[in-house]
């Protein structure tokens, strides 16, 4: 019952979005909805199966990172315009952009979200069990996962509030360790919920969450994309990625 109610809630948030983005003409609102989203689903799943007694961890870790995440993205984007990635699509696809940002946007987001989110939906299933080993491993790579989220984020944004750095590449504090800090703490995060979810729902299937957000993290939207621009836009980041591992931490190369 509980993916059902989900997918409905889900829906509507990006639905609710898309109308957003229509009348701002900006489809970058739809990055901001995606931590809130994930809060959204935690508690919808909490109030449709809890019972007196069940642990509201998972559904306030969820919630702390949902908002960081989507806090700072209202922030870094604001008073910005429209991300490329958009406004290329926008101007390829001309008058017809809006239908088709509603499919290949917000649907595919929606669509991504309820399979990431699959750990939370299932979390107040009768199973009467309690892995306590996997407690313990969840809430590690959770508070690991938010540290090298929330830091690499912060170092990232203390970077590029310096104009002279604008061509430069960032590579102190945790982005010498590793080239995406940030996508590797959320990779972590996610780990760390469905470990979490299944101490006590017993349900390994949902383990197709962090799997799903570990191929878009490293293989489709996250890493592999983003290297694409980064390439060439800084001169020196090819030289970056010859001496740093792009998405696991480890010592510099020489």
């Amino acid at each position: 019952m509980s993916l059902s109610y989900c997918a409905a809630v889900i829906g509507l948030l990006m639905f609710s979005m898309w109308l957003v983005s229509l009348y701002l003409r900006d489809v970058s609102v739809v990055d901001i909805a995606w931590g809130l989203g994930f809060v959204l689903v935690a508690w919808t799943a909490y109030f449709v199966r809890s019972k007196a007694g069940d642990s509201l961890i998972v559904p306030c870790l969820t919630t702390l990172w949902g908002i960081r995440l989507s806090v700072y993205l209202a922030w870094r984007n604001y008073g910005k315009s429209e991300d490329p990635r958009y406004r290329n699509m926008r101007a390829n696809w001309g008058d017809s952009f809006p239908w088709v940002s509603l499919v290949t946007v917000f649907g595919v987001q929606a669509v991504v979200m309820w399979i990431v989110s699959l750990p939370l939906q299932v979390l107040f299933q009768e199973s009467g069990v309690h892995h306590r080993w996997a407690s313990m491993i969840g809430m590690l790579l959770f508070a690991a996962g938010l540290f090298f989220e929330s830091i690499g984020d912060w170092q990232l944004a203390r970077f590029k509030s310096d104009p002279r750095n604008e061509r430069e590449v960032l590579d102190q504090g945790l982005w010498r360790y590793t080239r995406h800090p940030n996508y590797f703490g959320d990779f972590l995060v996610w780990w760390g919920l469905f470990f979490a979810s299944y101490a006590t729902s017993d349900a390994a299937w949902t383990v197709i969450g962090p799997i799903t957000m570990s191929i878009f993290l490293m293989r489709v939207s996250g890493v592999t994309l983003l290297e694409k621009s980064l390439q060439k836009s800084k001169p020196d980041y090819r030289e970056y990625v010859q001496r740093t591992n792009a998405f696991f931490p480890g010592p510099r190369r020489h």
